[in-house]
């Protein structure tokens, strides 16, 4: 099968009409009275500090992108009730048009496994909306659970943000996981869903400059619904390509021509520095790595992984260099550090947060001890055809170290947690793909569908439900590791983990394009401590309140 390229397909889908587009962020502010029209977030919460986040617009030149407007001072206020009444840290930051009057606080000396409320105050005393949030447990406490929210791929055209309404709308989170394409960079009307694009991109085209990828951050952080969930839990964060352009690579994408778009360093470094500053992450200078490891008592370490700047140029599906030694998708030090993260880690369940499926999707999972001389005489991957070489499956050495080091020291209770692909997987990752269902694997694997950006109904622009169970049938006969496949619903994913198992709940919206749509639990699916294996389990019963 032919890698599809999704921009291709889906480019003369889209737009026929707009609608609702939200105000301008400089007509916003005005209309508001605040000059903290994007909210408050915060994110990567540790025992005794998390980041805390906003823009100011100091004045109604001084918009996202525009490098207008002087320095402003910023006083953030962290407290132990909702009023106010108990401030226990504070301080005060200076915005400059250089980070473009973003506001990046990380606030120290906190009580671990606590909840807390901020705020930011501008000079003339007006202040921001107030966003809760939580610190991590202490590395050494004896966490009984946790619970996120996991999502991914966000595209403002495709549909409204009511997943992240539903989110907001619960009590019993710890953080929200986003695993990448929270933007997209297209311009308006090439990536929607079912021939419309319910609102408008800004601004109108493709985004390349360090002020397009401004003004795009700003707009996606208007949406009430993404508002709301970033006051109400931390975020854990990591990018996917969109963020910068479709199917990047360390020297380049398949969405960007230097002939028209000029040099990819330049387009790359600008989108990074858009990212950190407008994201609550514990990232700053442009050089830092966006990997990283948070942690969560003895119970769970979650590894963030950046699958993007990094990786090698990707190769056809058929290609023999999928399995090339020669070739990464992690980098060399990323792939050590995650390596040996999880086989050293002192927690029970080891999480990676992965933006691309590292489960093997195969046309025919192939057993390399009897076929690799037929493989090898035609010129096709040693495992079989897989159906997207952007994927784990493209570098299948990186995927192969990984899986025999965990094999190796006999690690249980490594789960990834997954995005970038649109729908909803369940998967058991094994040695062997052609062995399956009786051989061994190392861990599981559950992916999220995506919050909005569209799936095969709506690339095919056929009903729900009507095609996709045939495929997603014929997707588990030929690879028997995959427990759960559902390739038509939006919406999210939650986690829920525990002493006895890790488990996640598949949340299906009614309807992406209907800003109050309802959502329901489409599937179930736990991995028991020490299995490696998926089973069906019951729905999540609502959570303790965090």
């Amino acid at each position: 099968m032919p890698q599809l390229n999704r921009r291709a397909m889906l480019r003369g889908t889209t737009l026929a009409t707009g609608a609702a587009l939200l105000a301008r962020p400089a007509a916003a502010a005005a209309q508001s009275g605040t000059p903290f029209v994007h909210g408050v977030a915060s994110g990567d919460p540790l025992p005794d500090r998390v980041i805390l986040w906003t823009r100011i617009t100091p004045t109604p030149d001084a918009v996202p992108g525009s490098g207008l407007g002087g320095p402003v001072t910023v006083r953030w206020e962290v407290a132990s009730d909702a009023g106010f009444g108990s401030v226990v840290r504070s301080g005060s930051v200076t915005a400059t048009a250089d980070a473009d009057h973003t506001v990046k606080v990380d606030a120290t000396g906190l009580q671990a496994g606590r909840s807390y409320h901020f705020r930011f105050v501008a000079p003339d005393g007006s202040r921001s909306p107030v966003g809760r949030t939580r610190t991590a447990p202490a590395e050494d406490a004896a966490v009984s659970s946790l619970r996120f929210g996991v999502v991914s791929c966000s595209n403002w055209e495709a549909g409204w943000f009511a997943a992240y309404r539903h989110l907001a709308a619960r009590d019993d989170l710890d953080a929200i996981v986003h695993l990448g394409d929270y933007l997209y960079e297209y311009g308006r009307g090439e990536y929607g869903t079912r021939g419309r694009s319910v609102r408008w991109h800004d601004p109108a085209h493709e985004i390349v400059s360090l002020s397009d990828y401004r003004i795009r951050h700003a707009q996606y952080k208007t949406d009430p619904d993404l508002q709301a969930l970033h006051a109400r839990f931390p975020f854990i964060v990591t990018w996917d390509d969109h963020e910068t352009a479709d199917n990047a690579w360390i020297g380049g994408a398949e969405n960007h021509d230097p002939a028209t778009e000029g040099d990819w360093a330049a387009r790359f470094a600008a989108g990074k520095r858009a990212y950190l500053e407008w994201m609550p992450i514990r990232v700053s200078g442009t050089e830092q790595p966006l990997y990283r490891r948070l942690r969560f008592g003895t119970l769970a370490e979650l590894s963030m992984l950046d699958l993007r700047s990094h990786r090698d140029l990707q190769v056809s599906a058929t290609s023999k260099n999928v399995d090339s030694p020669d070739r990464s998708l992690t980098g060399r030090a990323q792939f050590d550090w995650l390596r040996s993260g999880i086989v050293s880690s002192p927690t029970q369940w080891k999480l990676v947060g992965n933006p691309v499926m590292i489960a093997p999707i195969l046309f025919p999972p192939l057993d390399t001890r009897t076929t690799q001389a037929l493989t090898d005489m035609v010129g096709l991957p040693d495992s079989g055809i897989p159906f997207n070489a952007d994927q784990w499956d493209g570098y299948t050495a990186d995927r192969r170290r990984l899986f025999d080091a965990i094999a190796g020291d006999a690690v249980t209770d490594t789960v990834f947690l997954t995005g970038d692909i649109h729908c909803s997987w369940g998967a058991e990752l094994p040695l062997n793909a052609a062995a399956q269902p009786a051989g061994a694997t190392v861990g599981t694997e559950f992916v999220v569908p995506s919050v909005t950006s569209p799936n095969i109904d709506d690339s095919l622009g056929v009903p729900p439900r009507s095609t996709s169970p045939a495929v997603e049938a014929a997707l588990q006969t030929t690879n028997r590791h995959l427990r759960y496949v559902e390739l038509d619903s939006h919406g999210y994913g939650v986690l829920d983990v525990d002493a006895s198992r890790a488990q996640m709940d598949w949340c299906f919206l009614t309807d992406p394009t209907d800003p109050g749509a309802g959502v329901r639990v489409g599937a179930s699916f736990a991995t028991p401590r020490g299995s490696q294996r998926l089973v069906p389990a019951a729905p999540l019963a609502p959570g303790a309140a965090r």
